[in-house]
């Protein structure tokens, strides 16, 4: 961070945000005073920060920012401007240095070797396993994780070594800042997973989305590495001007590493191949074929870099418990089984539904879902609700939220419910919580299976809902 040896009290509005919250524990880790501020916020990200001793003020107000602040740290989201957040407004009029995150995480890693992972879905995942996967072998990195994985004290830390691991973010680093977050990292490596046009509130059109990208890529260096997903969309056009090597992944012996002799199961085991090559067997208690794609790709990016041995990383794997919400069993002590799935997008959903269809081809599923992102309540995104829940034997809606409505074409609750119901038999309105655990006290049966779908609080269901079905049909 620039002149970071005088920076000593830096105040974060919006600290609840993922990205916010693991700024807060990296700049608590250098010794800095940190304050912060936020609003409708929801667990882990509230849990953890209180945790970790950082105190926030549960509301906006000029107030809340210390005066004698060295540097303020806004966060994106569509209230944190001037014109609707007091203490944002009294933030740009403070004098006090101000930085969006991108910014303020470029100037922290700028010194290290910055490996960034990028894609429209899995990054999350892909990050966190690599992170694991160095700090498992005593190697120390620093690590940035927009998530909340199993086994960690924080989603960021600051480590000893070299390395510094990022989850990167194609959307825009703040309000007054559009230039995307990953683009202020200084990577030298790079995961790229796919470029699926996403965020259409921001990127309109697929040639926008995929811009980004490309400037990404023509920032890697000669001597740094690039690798990508074969079957990822849009990789082909965005890597055409990449300067260094390229390592490609996939499911088929198409690409350099993939998998092979697939045991699925509650642990699910592979045999990691790179060309003909058998290099090690691999257990992972991940669900999915998306999954095991993310630990070929992880595992291809750390052993071309000969990060760790093989050994090493065949421990790391099987010892991984993945990430709070990411197909996450909610239930310990339930016959039925109640899994949170990150449903940000149609991909991000799909991944979740085929993986219990793969996992759990016999049972029942009950779908819980809330449509929370732009692009579930977007109406050039009809489509997405066609054949989503083909799996699902039944589905119940909770209300969007109503943040960002003025920003893009918004469909209604009704409208949703509509598109829906053509293509789904049970469908279920609703307007709260109580009226979902009613509906579910009546439908779920024993060996039923229920998927909580979001990337918001979901009416607090999540914690709900399990709570209901241990008491119902207890193990």
């Amino acid at each position: 961070m620039k002149n970071s040896k005088k920076i000593k009290k830096v105040h974060l509005v919006g600290i609840c945000g993922k990205g916010m919250s693991a700024l807060a524990f990296i700049l608590k880790q250098k010794g800095v005073k940190i304050s912060g501020s936020d609003e409708g916020f929801y667990d882990p990200i509230a849990g953890l920060l209180k945790k970790n001793g950082i105190k926030f003020s549960p509301f906006y107000s000029p107030a809340n920012i210390p005066k004698d602040s060295d540097l303020i740290v806004i966060g994106k989201h569509t209230k944190l401007i001037p014109e609707e957040n007091k203490e944002v407004k009294a933030a740009f009029k403070s004098g006090i240095k101000i930085q969006s995150l991108g910014e303020a995480l470029g100037e922290l890693s700028k010194k290290n070797e910055n490996t960034v992972v990028a894609g429209s879905f899995g990054k999350s995942t892909m990050t966190s396993l690599l992170a694991w996967c160095l700090e498992n072998s005593k190697k120390n990195p620093s690590y940035f994780i927009g998530a909340v994985p199993f086994g960690f004290k924080t989603n960021a830390k600051l480590g000893k070594s070299k390395h510094f691991i990022f989850e990167g973010d194609e959307y825009p680093s703040a309000n007054w800042d559009s230039k995307s977050k990953f683009l202020h990292l200084h990577p030298k490596n790079l995961i790229l997973i796919s470029a699926e046009h996403d965020h259409i509130n921001v990127f309109p059109t697929e040639k926008a989305y995929i811009q980004p990208y490309k400037k990404l890529i023509s920032l890697l260096p000669k001597d740094g590495l690039l690798v990508v997903s074969k079957e990822g969309e849009n990789i082909n056009k965005v890597i055409t001007n990449a300067k260094c090597k390229i390592i490609n992944y996939g499911f088929d012996k198409k690409s350099k590493w993939y998998p092979e002799n697939i045991i699925y199961g509650e642990k699910t085991s592979f045999d990691l191949f790179r060309g003909k090559s058998k290099i090690i067997n691999l257990e992972t208690s991940l669900l999915g074929n998306h999954n095991i794609e993310n630990i070929v790709g992880v595992s291809a990016f750390l052993l071309e870099k000969k990060l760790i041995t093989p050994k090493e990383l065949q421990k790391s794997i099987k010892t991984f418990k993945g990430l709070s919400g990411r197909i996450d069993l909610k239930t310990k002590k339930s016959s039925v089984l109640v899994y949170e799935g990150f449903g940000s997008s149609y991909s991000k959903a799909k991944s979740v539904f085929d993986s219990l269809k793969l996992h759990f081809p016999d049972k029942k599923l009950i779908t819980v879902f809330e449509p929370h992102t732009f692009g579930w309540r977007n109406k050039e995104n009809k489509k997405w609700y066609k054949n989503i829940f083909n799996t699902s034997s039944a589905v119940i809606l909770v209300p969007p939220p109503e943040h960002g409505a003025k920003t893009h074409t918004q469909l209604t609750f009704s409208e949703i419910i509509r598109e829906v119901k053509k293509n789904n038999t049970k469908v279920c309105k609703t307007k709260n919580e109580k009226e979902v655990l009613s509906i579910l006290k009546k439908i779920v049966k024993k060996d039923n299976l229920v998927a909580l779908i979001s990337s918001g609080s979901l009416l607090g269901l999540t914690a709900s809902i399990p709570k209901l079905m241990e008491k119902m049909f207890p193990k």
